[in-house]
């Protein structure tokens, strides 16, 4: 069973989304399509990537994601095959697939398809889905006379320790509002080393001192902070928008001091 994922920034209110699916099913009449999300903010390829990097270790060996952001193709950005994990990525080399990839191993090939309209302004109906049929015909990237090496770079803000602080940012926000910032778990463990500290932010009030385990470790309406599912910190208001609420956005910054022993 060939299964083919879905991303992109097209929203729900228009044709998008329908024809390519439309278009998968001609090629893969047997197909199980998933949709992944169509809500990612118009060319936010940083959004995209936090999505697809948390939902693609939970899908089978050799599905087939289709990324549909920011896709006309060119020198700086040719459309190209990944496979990354047991996993294919079919997109633009826009500076996703790094931001996905990190530096781990993968195999890449530069897509040579032939469209069958004379359209360049729909490339995942036009080639993605034709490239999709490619590899799920063999579960491989056949094109290997095209092989693809380098990709094309962009990089995530990483944290600032300082002495006794990490400066960090808000990297996502999800529809609860839980607000998700560039530390993982490893990293507080290392800087605080098992210290009291206070996670601060440009919102008034007092900062946060402790990290629970679940949302409802606090009552209803109170800041709590948690390593979720995704291995970041995450600043969240039980049954509330922390996002709207402590006025945090994209890119704000998030302190974590951690006192002298």
């Amino acid at each position: 069973m060939t299964i083919i994922t879905l991303t992109s920034d097209w929203g729900a209110g228009n044709h998008y989304a329908g024809s390519v699916k439309g278009a998968l099913l001609r090629h893969l009449p047997d197909a199980t399509i998933v949709d992944i999300t169509h809500d990612i903010a118009s060319y936010d390829i940083m959004q995209a990537s936090f999505i697809m990097k948390n939902a693609f270790p939970d899908f089978p060996a050799n599905t087939i994601h289709l990324i549909g952001i920011n896709t006309e193709g060119g020198i700086d950005s040719p459309h190209i095959a990944v496979k990354y994990k047991e996993q294919f990525f079919i997109g633009a080399d826009n500076g996703i697939f790094s931001l996905i990839i990190g530096n781990d191993p993968f195999e890449a090939v530069e897509l040579n398809i032939m469209q069958d309209t004379d359209y360049f302004t729909f490339s995942t109906r036009d080639v993605f889905v034709k490239a999709a049929a490619e590899i799920a015909s063999s579960n491989s990237l056949d094109n290997k006379d095209r092989p693809y090496g380098d990709l094309r770079e962009r990089f995530h803000f990483n944290p600032v320790v300082h002495n006794d602080k990490i400066i960090a940012k808000v990297i996502y926000t999800d529809n609860y509002g839980n607000v998700f910032v560039n530390i993982d778990k490893k990293l507080f463990r290392e800087v605080g080393r098992g210290r009291d500290f206070m996670i601060s932010f440009r919102a008034p009030g007092e900062g946060i001192k402790k990290l629970d385990q679940s949302y409802s470790d606090v009552v209803p309406g109170e800041k709590v902070a948690l390593f979720g599912s995704t291995g970041f910190m995450e600043i969240a208001i039980n049954q509330g928008k922390a996002s709207s609420l402590l006025g945090l956005n994209i890119n704000d910054a998030i302190t974590v001091e951690f006192f002298k022993d």
